[in-house]
């Protein structure tokens, strides 16, 4: 029997080769039919006996693309049109648009082995891609993802480009970036005033000269410049420092190769994995020793390393044969620069020269940072190689926009069932990167012509968002902070309530009106109830103190001593710390915070490794490396008030007096910062355990921490619970965006900024 199919295919189907690859396929069996590009995905008419069909069918699902994906499949039985061969038609623009767009991909070893070879007409050109690599997201103007709708469309393919474009058996068979030394883009070396000092190869070889000999060298990669110096020489390294005025954070190194990772790094099979994967992350590994220079990660014991992801860096990074920073360029609180006018104005007092291309860049795309805890990845920062990728959850046929958080921002759209979570942002500390924010939200809109018709922010009154929400004329629904950090986690791993949520983090505002960061939620039906968190404490300045562990210190003191607290643990000048308590006593600007990120600062204070800090988090990896160095198993004494009623205000209050009052009788820094993690992992398992749902959720920036992870699961493990935790969707507040899409799909969902049980 002679039947017709028609397939509508929905997921990753555009620019990863699945076109071609269904062409082939139909060809093998000898069916006849179409297939098209729309904006919903991929629509496949196939004609051919039943069984032939099912084959078609069967081998459709089971031998996709290396990065092509379906999320949903339809097939529907038509009537018949007798076609005797397959084609592939113009993509159609039409309709709703809901294809997914496939993030940009690091290069393929076909294209480098392309690169590589002198006889081939690709030879040293940076711009090589084709269906299984390149630029996506960063290039896409609108959908469906063609030539005419990138940056690319600038560009006339020449006559042998055009050729492997319409030629379905070629692997850039519809490669939309596809290009050649003849019709595409090119380098060109700039001085600090714009001035041309070489163009084309002879651009890269002086750059990378420029590199050997210790300058600073701004680098328009894809999604992005990059500030790159020589990662062996000292000088160079501090020089950059000094003039980017990022004196302490972690500098990022690109290594030629991976045997070169692997002679500085110790490194592990899911490591590995994940630094030779296309989406090509910066993976933080154990430093073992070697000629990096120690001002890259002053004090660290980890190196946020990567490998060349674009022919251009590996061009380049061939030819000097020696690791590079590459950190973002960028000032200092701004979002990276993607033009290169733009870059010779923010760049132009810290780079010496300026490699630069003229393939235009749509949208600003860091590189993404990740790690590996209990064998799974952690995501820390998700752009490169993961956005726009959605989360998909249930969901009515309403559309919503989240603006997310104030730190780590990212934003989302739910549009046809999907969650689109953008890049990472940055901190809404500038206006810079408040109007990133705003084209990011417009962008994604227009991308999907999608009309929300709910905007979602945090309670947080003083947020940049949360006032940008207010003001957009759309309805505002409000999600408190961190029950947003445990439905992001639910949302990730499809959970079902009830879950219990351990959200802890540095800040958020809770619906007391107090600074909360300790939280255990325990999320039911419609919503959710504070179960436990710690016992509040003043913190002496409010958020100058995020800035100052020595402040959370000096807050947790006074209230456990009040004016007889021991002084001489605490290093401040004598007119600052009289001053500091007189606002204590008559409690001028001093919060009351249950953060666990500040109980951290305190510590690592306290242990004397940190008292006041240059970057968000020093201080929690300061006391998280500090366990690298004991191996104990103890604890410090701690009390936790019972739960006598999950339901209502009898909750658990954690007292982290008995712990500091060991502490103040030991001076092992090590020995400390392992006996308080071992001690926060108790913690978790006792409230786990009187509170009694089998599901936990751990999130929150508290959780980047693996050896507070790794415990907690652990023990958790142990205890007979099962533990989730956030792996692709960051556990710091670059998921609250995707947990506010969530609290507004949850039914009841009026309640969630004022919720009676959570105060």
């Amino acid at each position: 029997m002679i039947e017709r199919r028609r397939l509508t295919v929905q997921g990753t189907v555009q620019g990863v080769g699945f076109r071609p690859f269904v062409y082939r396929l139909a060809t093998d069996l000898g069916t006849g039919g179409w297939i098209v590009n729309s904006s919903q995905g991929v629509v496949i008419e196939v004609e051919a006996s039943t069984p032939t069909l099912d084959t078609f069918v069967a081998r459709l699902q089971g031998e996709l693309p290396p990065h092509a994906s379906i999320c949903d499949f339809n097939i529907q039985t038509i009537p018949l049109q007798g076609d005797h061969g397959f084609y592939i038609h113009h993509s159609n623009s039409n309709g709703v648009k809901s294809a997914l767009i496939l993030p940009d991909l690091a290069a393929c070893p076909d294209c480098l082995r392309d690169i590589s070879d002198p006889t081939n007409r690709r030879y040293r050109y940076p711009f090589t891609n084709c269906t299984n690599c390149g630029p996506r997201f960063s290039i896409i103007l609108a959908l469906p993802y063609d030539r005419p709708n990138t940056t690319m469309r600038g560009f006339t393919m020449c006559a042998d480009c055009q050729a492997e474009y319409e030629n379905p058996l070629n692997r850039r068979f519809h490669a939309q970036p596809n290009a050649c030394p003849k019709c595409g883009p090119h380098l060109t070396l700039w001085d600090r005033s714009g001035r041309v000092m070489e163009t084309r190869d002879g651009a890269l070889q002086a750059a990378g000269d420029a590199l050997r000999s210790g300058s600073i060298v701004a680098v328009k990669g894809l999604g992005g410049f990059h500030l790159m110096v020589d990662a062996r020489n000292s000088d160079a390294v501090a020089m950059l420092r000094t003039r980017k005025g990022r004196y302490e954070k972690p500098l990022a190194v690109m290594f030629p190769s991976l045997e070169q990772v692997k002679d500085n790094c110790e490194i592990n099979a899911a490591e590995q994995r994940l630094l030779t994967s296309s989406e090509a992350p910066i993976v933080l590994l154990r430093y073992r020793g070697g000629d990096i220079a120690p001002e890259v990660a002053p004090g660290n014991p980890y190196m946020g390393a990567l490998l060349p992801y674009t022919p251009l860096h590996h061009l380049l990074l061939n030819d000097l044969g020696f690791p590079v920073v590459a950190t973002s360029g960028n000032l200092s609180g701004e979002p990276i620069c993607t033009d290169e006018i733009e870059s010779l104005a923010k760049l132009g007092k810290i780079a010496d020269l300026f490699l630069v291309h003229d393939r235009p860049i749509a949208r600003h795309v860091d590189d993404s940072v990740v790690c590996v805890a209990m064998g799974e990845v952690l995501t820390l920062r998700r752009a490169r190689g993961y956005a726009p990728l959605p989360i998909d959850i249930p969901a009515d046929k309403q559309s919503y926009i989240a603006v997310g958080a104030h730190q780590k921002n990212t934003t989302a759209l739910l549009h046809n069932k999907h969650s689109f979570i953008s890049q990472h942002l940055g901190d809404m500390e500038s206006i810079e990167t408040f109007d990133v924010f705003k084209q990011t939200l417009a962008d994604f809109q227009n991308l999907y012509e999608s009309t929300p018709s709910t905007i979602i922010c945090d309670l947080h009154p003083d947020y940049v968002t949360t006032q940008y929400a207010e003001q957009s004329g759309l309805p505002v629904l409000r999600v408190q902070h961190h029950y947003a950090h445990v439905l992001s986690c639910m949302a990730e791993h499809q959970l079902k309530h009830p879950v219990l949520g351990i959200a802890w983090d540095g800040t958020g505002y809770g619906t007391d009106g107090t600074i909360w960061g300790s939280e255990f939620l325990l999320v039911e039906d419609q919503d959710f109830t504070r179960v436990a968190h710690l016992r509040p404490f003043p913190l002496p300045g409010g958020d100058t103190a995020s800035r100052e562990p020595r402040r959370s210190l000096l807050g947790l003191l006074y209230a456990m001593y009040g004016d007889d607290l021991p002084r001489q643990r605490l290093q401040f000048a004598p007119h600052e710390l009289n001053l500091l308590l007189v606002a204590l006593k008559k409690g001028i600007n001093t919060p009351l915070t249950s953060s666990m990120g500040r109980l951290f600062d305190a510590v690592a204070a306290l242990a004397g490794l940190q008292q006041q800090c240059s970057f968000e988090g020093q201080t929690a990896m300061a006391l998280e490396y500090a366990t690298l160095r004991s191996d104990t198993d103890e604890c410090y004494p701690y009390k936790i008030t019972p739960i006598t009623n999950t339901h209502h205000a009898d909750r658990g209050i954690i007292e982290w007096k008995p712990i500091l009052a060991a502490i103040l009788n030991e001076s092992n820094p090590a020995l400390i910062s392992a006996k308080f993690h071992n001690t926060l992992a108790m913690i978790v398992v006792e409230v786990a355990q009187q509170v009694g749902i089998p599901q936990v959720a751990l999130t929150g920036g508290c959780f980047q921490n693996r050896v507070l992870l790794e415990r907690c699961i652990t023990g958790l493990r142990a205890a007979g619970f099962t533990p989730y935790w956030q792996q692709h969707i960051p556990p710091n507040d670059g998921g609250i965006a995707l947990g506010q899409i969530a609290a507004a799909l949850r039914e009841g969902s009026d309640v969630f900024s004022s919720s009676g049980q959570a105060d």
